[in-house]
Order: structure tokens, then C-alpha cells, then sequence
């Protein structure tokens, strides 16, 4: 029991070293190449102020490492001082049953966990992003925001887990297989889904229509051959000055997404590039083989929860019961996630193929490469984005290129291939990487 203990603890709190030492590397390959581009940036990318880029990379870098840790280290105390144990044999007393039991389990993790978080995320909104100017959120709207998204994730990962683990019950040698099924099913319907409810939850959505800016769409929409529908203008500048744009959804319910504030800074030319750019996503059909190498990620994932929550060693190690199937899950996913992340390069490179053709996609409508070059540049400038990240971070990390190799293989109009990211230290092999959680890591256009 000891070399298993030691095995998880070796799994979490090392894949945690790896990806500060990368977070480090990051940081130290941005300071040296920024402060020796600074004219490059000048010119290319019209960042005057180099050390404010770094301030606010070395910030937030150091700031979502410190919660890491936090987060890490709270959890390794709750399941070694018990509280895992308590947790579980209190919601047994109470004579639920296995599927209200999890359900009430995951939703009490679901609650846990965003309240463990508020300090962090009200630091980051009203103390870091303020200090650079980006937030636009009152005290009032970041409370609700926190309020609704905790009570929509108990509802979907409630539903989610009722359903697996009542699969658990009625298939018990087979529940992975179709608990499988069923989370790509749920992951096919949340497209439909989350922009049409979802999302209006937390921003107003208003669909393109007269004037300069739907003359603008229906333009590059002819260029692309598409009908101009499904654009909309969010609200962003509610919470934040910084400038993006997404793609969502497939069939009717697919939509472009142009934050109000990307409207506001980027010139006519500059958002019909990003407009092509996302308009490339759906005519690529990048959302269904993105959701096809979910379905196939997911699928190594079940097989492995399926083994992993039928060995009693999961369970002894923490002294549980063997039909707490709920809590076995959780154990399981905890020896499961560090290797998720740390295969996360496989599931970037799809991501990055894919954002090489929206932007040669972008470069043919626009009938050049310079206004989507442009539109990166100016988003790298609003964003602060870090332009220059290490190539090892930026592998685990960016699903989209960095922009300083975007730029490149636009004006050269041929591909670069990512092993010369590093080679962007030159000023003439600039490239960044848009920031975005699929918008936070090179800007969604």
C-alpha cells in the first residue's frame, strides 16, 4: 500500500513540478526574447511598452501557479486527514441510494470547488487585471457570475454523473462503454445547447444586422460563400476590455461570436479577416473532427475508469467501501487527469492544424495575408498576450500557433513548421499565439 500511496503522490505532485518548470522556462524564454525584439514588437506588433507585456505575463503566470499549488495541496489534506472518508460515510447514512448518493457527492465537489476559488478568481478580476486595466466587472455582476456558473456546472456534471452512475447499476460489466456513448452524445448536444441557453446566462448576444458592421459581414460571407446568418455581437465589455472571437455549434445552431470590443478596435479589413478566419472552422468542419478526437481521447478515458473503479486496491488505499462506486470514481479520475494533461500535446496538434487552415483560409478571402496579420497583431497588442512563449510550455499548453509563427506563414503564404517557433527570437520570424482557453492561448481568430 505504501508504493501506491507513493505512486499518487508522485503522479500529482510531480506532473504539478513539470508544469511549473515549464511555467519558469516560459517565463525566462519571454523576458530574454521580448526585451530582444523590443523593435520588432514596435513595429509589427505596435507594443511601445515591452515591460508592461512582461509584468502582466510574469503576473498572471505566477498567480495561476500559486493556485495550483493551493489547490493540490488542499486536496492532498482533505484525503489524507479523512475527509474524503467522512464525506463518504456521512451521504451513505443517509440511505439515498448509489445514484442520489454521487449525485450528491459530485455536486457537493462542484460547490467545494468554486467556493475554493473565489478568493483567487476575485484577486485575479479586482487586483490583477485591474491594475492593467482590462476589467470592466462591478463587484455585483463577478458575484452572480460565480453564483450562476456554480449552479449550472451542479446541474450538468449532476446529470452526467446520475446517468454513468446508473449505468453502473443496470450494466455493470459494460457501464463504460455506454457511459462513453453517452458523454459524447451530451458533448454533441452541449453545441446546441450552450449558445442558446447557456451562454445568454452571461452575456447578451446580438445578432448582425443593419448598418456599416452587417455590410461588413455579408461582404466576406459572399468572398466565402456563405450565407451571412449566425453572427452575433457579445457583450465582453462588461467584464473586460480584452478583444476576442469564437466559433460554436454545428447545424442551424452554429454561430459566430465577435466580441463587442474586437468591433470596436479593429478596423473594417482587420474583422473581416477574424470573421473569415472562424467562418474557415465551419466550412473545414474543424468542429466535428475536433469532437471526434474528443470521442476517441474520451473513450482511453472510460476504458480506464472501467478498469480502474473494479480493483479494491482504489478503495483500500483510503479505506473505503467497494460499492461506494461514486467515490471510486473520483479516485480514479485523480490518478487519471496528470496524464491527461501531460498527453495534452497530442490533442494540441489537431487543434493547431486546424488553425493553420482557418488562417490560409482567412489569407484567400481576404485576397492577401495582411489583414489577418494585422488583426493578430493588434490582438496580441489589447491582449498583452505573450508573443514569445517557450516552445516546450507552448506544446503543452497553446492550441493555437504562436502568433509571431501565424504572421510568418502568412506573409511567406506557406507552412512553418512549429519546431521553428524558436527560431521567432528573430525579428523577422515573429509569430504569437492568440490567448484563449480555446480563446486564451492565440486569440480565437
Amino acid at each position: 500500500m505504501l508504493a501506491l500511496h507513493a505512486a499518487f503522490l508522485l503522479l500529482l505532485v510531480g506532473s504539478a513540478a513539470f508544469f511549473t518548470w515549464l511555467a519558469v522556462r516560459d517565463v525566462r524564454h519571454a523576458t530574454t526574447t521580448v526585451t530582444d525584439q523590443q523593435d520588432w514588437l514596435a513595429d509589427t506588433l505596435d507594443v511601445e511598452d515591452h515591460e508592461e507585456l512582461l509584468s502582466y505575463h510574469r503576473i498572471t503566470t505566477a498567480f495561476g501557479q500559486l493556485q495550483e499549488w493551493v489547490v493540490l495541496g488542499g486536496l492532498l489534506l482533505v484525503l489524507y486527514l479523512g475527509g474524503l472518508n467522512l464525506a463518504v460515510d456521512a451521504l451513505e447514512g443517509l440511505g439515498l441510494g448509489p445514484v442520489a448518493t454521487g449525485v450528491l457527492f459530485f455536486a457537493g465537489l462542484v460547490v467545494a470547488s468554486q467556493l475554493s476559488g473565489l478568493p483567487f478568481s476575485a484577486v485575479d478580476t479586482f487586483a490583477i487585471q485591474e491594475s492593467f486595466g482590462f476589467n470592466q466587472s462591478t463587484v455585483k455582476l463577478w458575484a452572480r457570475d460565480q453564483l450562476v456558473s456554480t449552479v449550472v456546472s451542479v446541474v450538468m456534471i449532476g446529470l452526467v454523473v446520475g446517468v454513468v452512475l446508473w449505468f453502473t447499476t443496470v450494466l455493470p460489466s459494460l457501464w463504460w462503454v455506454v457511459g462513453w456513448a453517452f458523454v459524447v452524445a451530451f458533448l454533441l448536444a452541449m453545441q446546441v445547447v450552450y449558445p442558446r441557453v447557456i451562454a445568454p446566462l452571461f452575456n447578451d448576444f446580438e445578432p448582425v444586422e443593419a448598418g456599416d458592421l452587417r455590410e461588413c459581414v455579408e461582404e466576406v460571407f459572399e468572398r466565402a460563400g456563405f450565407s451571412p446568418e449566425g453572427i452575433y455581437v457579445m457583450d465582453a465589455s462588461r467584464r473586460s476590455s480584452q478583444v476576442n472571437a469564437y466559433f460554436v455549434g454545428f447545424g442551424e445552431t452554429k454561430r459566430v461570436v465577435l466580441f463587442d470590443t474586437l468591433v470596436d478596435k479593429l478596423d473594417v479589413r482587420e474583422a473581416q479577416a477574424v470573421l473569415a478566419h472562424e467562418l474557415a472552422h465551419w466550412k473545414e468542419n474543424h468542429i466535428w473532427k475536433r469532437l471526434g478526437a474528443s470521442a476517441l481521447r474520451l473513450f482511453v478515458v472510460f476504458a480506464a475508469l472501467g478498469y480502474l473503479v473494479e480493483v479494491d486496491w482504489l478503495y483500500a488505499m483510503w479505506g473505503l467501501p467497494t460499492d461506494a462506486v461514486y467515490a471510486g470514481l473520483f479516485l480514479a479520475t485523480l490518478w487519471i487527469y496528470p496524464v491527461l494533461d501531460l498527453t495534452s500535446p497530442i490533442e494540441n496538434r489537431v487543434s493547431l492544424s486546424h488553425e493553420r487552415e482557418a488562417d490560409d483560409f482567412a489569407a484567400e478571402v481576404m485576397d492577401g495575408p495582411e489583414p489577418l496579420a494585422d488583426a493578430l497583431a493588434r490582438l496580441t497588442q489589447e491582449n498583452l498576450s505573450n508573443p514569445f512563449p517557450d516552445p516546450l510550455y507552448a506544446a503543452f499548453h497553446y492550441s493555437h500557433p504562436p502568433i509571431p509563427e501565424r504572421i510568418r506563414r502568412l506573409q511567406e503564404g506557406r507552412d512553418v513548421d512549429a519546431s521553428d517557433a524558436d527560431d521567432a527570437n528573430d525579428a523577422d520570424d515573429a509569430n504569437d499565439a492568440t490567448t484563449g482557453a480555446s480563446e486564451t492561448d492565440a486569440t480565437e481568430a
